[in-house]
């Protein structure tokens, strides 16, 4: 079967740039990988297709044979190299073809950076903010200004690095790549440049204010918006408000991590608030109403049936916290705490004497058992 013409394959005229050439090769690399077409099976060969004339093409040697002789410039030992189990012509490779678009196709997702004019400068990280409020402010909300301390942009070079703001110059080393490659055997080992440290730029002239970082450590004083409702553990995110980047590049995010104070009243749980209210012994006898503190900084009234004793639970609608996101704002409850009463003064105890005989007089059956119960002691004093 005769191989069609590489520029044909590439989707190129013969008179294209190398640009043009890596362009139409990254299309069809897109378009023919076999991850992509499990359902072709014509995928697989059209793409190693596509993988062998750009190896020929992008080589300026073994393209100007190949413009001048054709495919028997690369046949016959005619231009060296023949070919290898896994080459194309040229002794060329599939991994030494395709790593050259390996950034463009991968390399945002990957975080990475691509090559040819420049990489991207590394974006800067992300930093974490711990802020503290109180539980009322948690419950209507609240805009703080927090210094926030970080790496912001050079403002003498304009945060490229170079003093003066001037250009930095392409890597002679890796040719702006960030990266360089040796073959050892049949395999191709890349590593980061060791002259620019993988940024694919040098600095002739560094910024004396950054040392040629772009970037200076400073206290940032940010307004932060704390939405009502939030609660231990609420995380904000503010895009592109953490450290700057290396050399201009972009900066990372600041996240704010909430913490809400104990409250010496009240107790959460979720969107319910908590409270124990001490009453005194007659009016949880005799019943009645009573006022209690919310957390808005208000009173509520709360009606005591008589007769209420230690533990028993009331509860104040829509009187709790708001929900975060919306869906209305929870309750408040309040157990009762009934008082025992201390330091009386003698008409008190004779008071409380006095009910006292006169519940036993209205309880027979109670007197009888608290009389048992004297005489077992009795008993066993004597």
């Amino acid at each position: 079967m005769s191989k069609r013409d590489f520029y044909d394959v590439l989707g190129v005229s013969k008179g294209a740039s190398s640009d043009e050439i890596k362009k139409g090769y990254r299309k069809k690399a897109k378009e023919l990988h076999p991850d992509r077409n499990s359902d072709n099976p014509e995928a697989e060969s059209q793409f190693k297709e596509a993988n062998e004339a750009y190896e020929i093409l992008k080589d300026a040697e073994k393209k100007a044979a190949y413009d001048r002789f054709g495919h028997a410039a690369f046949e016959g030992g005619m231009g060296g190299g023949g070919q290898r189990p896994g080459q194309g012509y040229g002794g060329g490779d599939f991994s030494s073809a395709f790593s050259d678009v390996f950034d463009d196709l991968f390399g945002d997702f990957m975080g990475g950076q691509r090559g040819g004019g420049g990489r991207r400068a590394a974006r800067g990280a992300d930093l974490r903010y711990n802020l503290r409020i109180t539980m009322e402010d948690a419950y209507s909300g609240l805009q703080k200004t927090i210094n926030v301390p970080t790496a912001v942009a050079c403002s003498d070079c304009d945060g490229n690095g170079a003093e003066g703001g001037a250009e930095p110059s392409t890597c002679p080393t890796c040719s702006g790549m960030g990266k360089v490659r040796a073959q050892q055997g049949f395999f191709t080992v890349e590593r980061t440049c060791p002259t620019c440290s993988g940024l694919g730029q040098i600095i002739k002239n560094p910024c004396k204010s950054c040392g040629g970082q772009g970037r200076v450590e400073r206290d940032r004083a940010l307004n932060v918006n704390i939405p009502a409702g939030v609660e231990t553990g609420t995380r904000i995110r503010l895009a592109g408000e953490g450290e700057a980047g290396m050399r201009g590049g972009p900066p990372g995010d600041l996240y704010i991590f909430v913490e809400v104070q104990a409250h010496e009243l009240f107790e959460r749980d979720g969107t319910n608030l908590y409270c124990r209210v001490p009453v005194s012994m007659s009016k949880a006898a005799l019943g009645g109403a009573i006022e209690v503190p919310t957390i808005d900084g208000g009173r509520g009234r709360v009606q005591i049936p008589a007769g209420s004793q230690s533990g028993r639970q009331m509860r104040l609608r829509s009187k709790g916290m708001p929900a975060l996101r919306g869906g209305g704002t929870g309750d408040m409850f309040i157990e009762l705490a009934v008082e025992t009463p201390v330091n009386l003064t003698s008409r008190q105890k004779e008071l409380l004497k006095e009910f006292e005989d006169l519940s036993e007089d209205n309880n027979p059956e109670s007197h009888s058992f608290f009389s048992s119960v004297k005489s077992f002691w009795d008993g066993m004093k004597g």
